[in-house]
């Protein structure tokens, strides 16, 4: 069942039904126990009025009683007494009665109230429950063995009543006055301690969009503090997602353009030949730069999948050497036109744990990337070893270089070299750079051979 509404009604309403549930039941058990208290109380009293009544009956003697009510042929009663005692404007005396009876059932003596009723012969010290008339009674009865008296105190039940309804009285008044109350309390303290979110509201909607500064809120209570940290940890991870999406958008014009402008060259060739065999084999040079266009696509997709943390699986072992050589041959349209000699050095079984295919553009990148930035005539080494424990990528050119000074920025997308003629340096450092990040490795640029030029170090562990 889904519930809707406000987040402080709920809480009022669930505070305020928790505490009915909880006092109301612990009220009634409380009056129910103060009832049997009173009704111990009252039987005791009833009991200790007996008890007084048989020690005057004592002091007078049953012959006595029995020789008085034979001359006078009157019951002795209250009636005969002085007016009955008044406290606070009520009469008590005709709440209780007592009856004294001999052995053969004979009423020797009783108070009016009680004179009509017969004796029930009820056990020593049992107490009853009888009517008479209108009345409810409790009777405690006391038998003398040795002079064959029973004495039976009773006291009517209005009085008990009147203490049962100021009981229910005293204890559900002050509940039924006070759960209102309390749910006013309880209400205010619901908003008092709520502000916080009220502040956090606040603090969202003047939020400037596409900010990624960290929502703070002043004293920011216990509780709302993991709800403010997985906000922050959230806008954190949208705006990482926001710009892979957009350094993937740039990868992608930058990781294509090569396989695109091989095609358009073979494309041209094939258009601009007279002859149907170098026509036929521009174009099979076309086709082969479209596969390799597809092949581009598939391993960008792979690498922002790596990125965004989803890999298919674990790391595999990649052969360096082999690999190198895919990517040489990858891009051999862009070598055979550039009038640039490459050099190449490949130790054998050299093995990583990685991922293929962010090393596949590592390798590419870092050859483009001398290749556009050396000129006609000029020279570019790529070399792969082994060194202490390390395997060890490099690739020299003899282009311009990058002043030591500018050479950290270079990591930084979008940034260039000081040579603006060719087109690098801008994504390329940037894609390397993620990629050396993948594999806990470390990347260097140093100067080439014999001072110019840029030597690329990147450092591998070995599996």
């Amino acid at each position: 069942m889904t519930v809707t509404g406000s987040l402080r009604s709920r809480l009022l309403a669930l505070i305020v039904l928790v505490l009915a549930a909880v006092l109301l039941p612990l009220g009634v058990l409380s009056i129910k126990h103060t009832l049997e208290e009173v009704d111990e109380l009252s039987d005791g009293r009833l009991a200790q009025a007996a008890r007084t009544l048989e020690v005057l009956v004592g002091r007078i003697g049953v012959d006595e009683l029995r020789r008085q009510r034979g001359t006078r042929l009157l019951v002795p009663s209250v009636s005969n007494h002085p007016p009955e005692m008044t406290v606070q404007g009520r009469t008590f005396e005709s709440e209780v009665g007592f009856q004294v009876f001999d052995r053969d059932g004979t009423l020797l003596l009783a108070t009016e109230n009680l004179a009509n009723v017969p004796n029930t012969h009820a056990p020593d010290g049992a107490f009853e429950n009888i009517r008479k008339g209108k009345y409810k009674w409790r009777v405690f009865t006391l038998i003398q063995e040795d002079d064959g008296v029973t004495i039976r105190a009773g006291e009517r039940y209005d009085s008990r009543n009147e203490i049962t309804r100021a009981l229910w009285i005293e204890h559900s008044l002050p509940m039924l006055l006070g759960l209102p109350l309390m749910a006013f309390l309880v209400g205010w303290a619901i908003r008092r301690g709520l502000r916080p979110l009220d502040g956090l509201a606040r603090v969202l909607s003047r939020r400037k969009p596409g900010s990624r500064e960290p929502v703070r809120l002043d004293d920011a209570p216990t509780e709302l503090q993991p709800v403010l940290a997985a906000l922050n940890d959230q806008i954190d991870r949208l705006e990482e997602a926001l710009e892979r999406e957009r350094r993937f958008s740039a990868d992608v014009a930058h990781e294509l353009r090569t396989p695109l402008a091989s095609t358009m060259i073979n494309l041209e060739d094939a258009m601009a030949s007279a002859q149907p065999d170098e026509a036929q084999a521009a174009l099979k040079a076309a086709r082969e730069c479209l596969v390799s266009l597809a092949r581009r696509t598939e391993q960008l997709l792979a690498l922002a999948r790596l990125e965004a943390g989803v890999a298919a699986g674990p790391r595999s072992p990649v052969d360096l050497g082999a690999l190198a050589l895919d990517v040489v041959d990858e891009l051999s349209p862009l070598i055979g036109t550039g009038g640039v000699e490459l050099g190449i050095d490949l130790s054998d079984g050299l093995v990583v744990d990685g991922y293929g295919v962010a090393l596949a553009s590592l390798l590419r990148n870092l050859l483009e990337n001398a290749f556009r930035h050396v000129p006609d005539g000029g020279h570019v080494e790529l070399s792969i070893h082994r060194e202490e424990g390390q395997a060890l990528i490099e690739v020299v050119d003899d282009g311009p270089g990058i002043p030591p000074e500018r050479r950290e920025a270079m990591f930084t997308r979008f940034q260039r070299g000081l040579d603006t003629q060719a087109s690098g340096y801008g994504l390329g450092l940037s894609i390397v750079q993620r990629a050396v990040e993948l594999h806990g490795a470390s990347i260097r640029l140093l100067d080439g051979n014999g001072g110019s030029g840029l030597r690329v170090v990147v450092s591998l562990p070995l599996a």
